[in-house]
């Protein structure tokens, strides 16, 4: 019971915005691990941009403030990380956009009912 009463009284403890900005700011890194599983193309890039900058600002104000908040800090890491990710994901498609992959190189041919592969053109011996 007394670790429970040192945490309720501690500077960092449930009491504080100190535990409760950190937990409601979870929300954040989780939606971006959500969106992994959305297309790239749905990635607002702007958006993205804005949320490195807010995540790598917040971290150095949990490392600087006082008491040190490590909740905040492995909270805006976890999105950071994530939010990096998508704009990974984001850049990856653009430029697979732009320089669309040239297939036309690696025509296939079938040999008969062996199913041999020959990527030059010719019959496979």
């Amino acid at each position: 019971m007394n670790i429970l009463r040192s945490f309720w009284n501690s500077p960092t403890g449930l009491k504080t915005t100190h535990f409760w900005g950190p937990a409601f700011n979870w929300s954040l890194p989780l939606a971006a691990a959500m969106d992994t599983k959305k297309p790239p193309e749905t990635i607002s890039v702007n958006m993205t941009g804005v949320m490195c900058v807010y995540s790598a600002s917040f971290m150095r104000f949990a490392w600087v403030v006082r008491p040190r908040n490590l909740h905040l800090l492995v909270c805006h890491m976890t999105n950071e990380t994530m939010q990096l990710y998508q704009l990974s994901r984001w850049f990856r498609a653009q430029r697979v956009m732009v320089h669309p992959p040239d297939f036309s190189s690696c025509l296939l041919r079938t040999q008969g009912y062996r199913g041999a592969y020959d990527v030059t053109g010719d019959r496979a011996p």
